[in-house]
This record gives C-alpha cells, structure tokens and sequence, in this order.
C-alpha cells in the first residue's frame, strides 16, 4: 500500500473508531437477539440433508434415521435428497453453496475429507465453505470376495493377486470414497496389484462383486453382513482394531495377514459456513442426544456401528485432522503409481 493510501486508510479508521466505540449496545445488541431468537424458533419449515451418496448406503441409511429423530424431536420433516457423482464433490458443492440459514444440511463422510488432496480442481474448500455440527457413527469395514474367488483366506487372496498382478479388481462406490480409499490402503500395504472399479454408488458395487463381476469389495459391516450370511460373498477378514461383534467368527485384516492394516468409515453432518452458531448448537445437541437413544444404540450395536458423539468445536478439530491423515495417505498412493 502507498503511503497516501494508508493515510487515508489509517484516516477512515480513526473517524470511525468513535462510533464504533459509542454505540456497541445499539449495534451488536439486536444482531445478537436476532441470532438467538432464530435459533430459538428453528426450524419453522422443512430441512433437507444432501447425501452426497446413493441410495441404500451408510450414510443414506443413517441420514434417514437421524432425519426421522431430528423430525420427531422438532416437529419439522428433515427430508433427505441424494445428490450423487464425482466421489461425493456434487453433493457437497450444493450444499457448500447453499443459504447458510440452518435449512440445508450435509451428510458427509470421510470421503469428504480424503477429497481435499485427492480431488484438488473442486470448487470448495471444505473447511471453509462448511461447518461442522456433528459426528454420527463410524463402522468398520469388511473384505469379500465373489465365491468363485479361489481363495478361503486374506492370506490366499494376497498369494493369488500377487500371482497375476492386474488381473484381479476390487469395486467402490466411487473414487474418494472410504471404500476406495480402503481398498488403495490394502494395496500397498499388502504389496499387491488389483485394479480400481469405481462405481457409482455403493448399491451398485455391492450388486459388482455379488454379481461376480468385480472380484473382491470392501464394504461396511453393517451393509454388506446380510449378503455374507446369504452366502452371496465370502468374508476374508474385518478392518477394525479387533473383531467385529456382527462377524466374529471373522478375522481382522491385521491378524489375517496385513499387520497394522486398519480402515474404518465414519459419518458427520456439516452446514454452509455461516450458518448461525446457536442453530449450529442446537442442532448439535440434538444430534448428540439421538444417538444415545436405547433403541439406536441396540440397532447400531446390532450392525456393527458405533456412535460419536463430539461439540461441533470438537468436529472441527477431529476433520482437520482426518484431513491431515489422507493427505499422507494420497502422497502414498502417488508415489506408488
């Protein structure tokens, strides 16, 4: 800045200092009830959650449930509206871009965070067009395999890629996503060379491997143990810490061969940045409050999900960490290739 600019820069600054100074209580004063009287009167219409994902899927299932307690708890629908395509970055650009009044809410995934390395040409920045509220739940995922896999184990399967480098594949729900992520991960670590078969939802990918025509798949417990009880795939080995209580009889990805291998997916809802704090916190509290419902504990309990509950303040500080963490992940990936 020139020294005539910041005269007069410095100049508009002094004059304006005394008003700001004088009258506080008659500026601030009603911007704040006004804050605080919207959020006492929140919601007067409906809520729509943008699931950037198919439909059938974790956080289509679970935006349902939570919308369904939200409605009950404030006497207003929160509807659900999946807005599919690129891995997530459609739905969370409208919902980046929409009116930050506390109507228009996103459910989102760790996709969203992987995202910020791995797709960098997307027109947002999560942590600035978007604001925490919330976490949800996190489940761990599941490895299988179509039964005509020739493998019993994880052990065998790593033995059988390694046998015919880029001839086996394994399906997502779409590049970014955890599975994706997950199944990049198990790659390297295992030392194995399958390829990539992005789909478009998780539904879709699902049908892939039951179908038989991808190979293999990770997925979420809780989505994919109904197929492995039908016996429509075969379950290789779990990807938390220790078993899952839904699969026990399976083994973790660690002890079934990859050691310190771990990937899990997790759920949170987010609103346009600038969006009211103390809608923020109401809706944060009255997330954190469903799920400790007895009867959503029991039902999460049952399919393997586990809830999280943290302030928005304690949301915020967990993504810019989960941010951190993919973007090592991706470095991995691209030095690999």
């Amino acid at each position: 800045m020139t020294a005539p600019r910041f005269a007069l820069a410095l100049a508009a600054a002094l004059l304006a200092t005394p008003i700001l100074v004088a009258t506080p209580i008659l500026v601030a004063t009603p911007i704040l009830v006004a804050t605080q009287c919207l959020a006492q009167d929140y919601p007067t219409r409906p809520v729509r959650i943008i699931v950037p994902f198919g439909a059938g899927g974790p956080a289509d299932v679970t935006a349902r449930l939570i919308g369904n307690v939200l409605q009950e708890n404030f006497g207003q629908p929160f509807v659900v509206e999946n807005r599919t395509g690129a891995g997530g970055v459609i739905g969370t650009l409208e919902a980046a871009k929409s009116p930050p009044d506390g109507y228009t809410l996103l459910m989102m995934s760790n996709t969203q965070t992987a995202n910020e390395s791995l797709v960098p040409q997307r027109k947002y920045e999560l942590m600035r067009d978007l604001a925490p509220i919330a976490p949800v739940n996190y489940s761990d995922l599941v490895i299988v395999v179509h039964p005509s896999v020739a493998a019993k184990t994880l052990a065998e399967f790593i033995a059988l890629a390694k046998s015919q480098p880029g001839k086996l594949n394994y399906a997502s729900s779409g590049q970014g996503t955890p599975y994706h992520m997950a199944g990049e991960l198990f790659k390297t670590m295992a030392g194995i060379d399958v390829v990539h078969v992005p789909y478009r939802n998780s539904g879709e990918a699902r049908s892939g491997v039951i179908g038989g025509q991808v190979q293999m798949m990770i997925d979420a417990v809780p989505a994919m143990a109904p197929n492995i009880g039908e016996n429509q795939v075969r379950a290789l080995a779990t990807t938390g810490k220790t078993r899952s209580g839904v699969l026990p009889n399976v083994p973790t990805a660690s002890e079934a061969g990859v050691p310190g291998y771990e990937a899990t997916i997790w759920l949170g809802l987010m609103a346009p940045a600038g969006t009211p704090k103390p809608i923020i916190d109401k809706l944060n509290a009255a997330v954190n409050a469903a799920i400790k419902r007895p009867d959503i504990v029991k039902l999460w309990t049952e399919q393997g999900a586990v809830a999280m509950s943290m302030t928005s303040e304690e949301f915020d500080k967990y993504l810019r960490g989960d941010i951190v963490k993919w973007a090592e992940v991706v470095k991995k990936f691209d030095k690999a290739q």
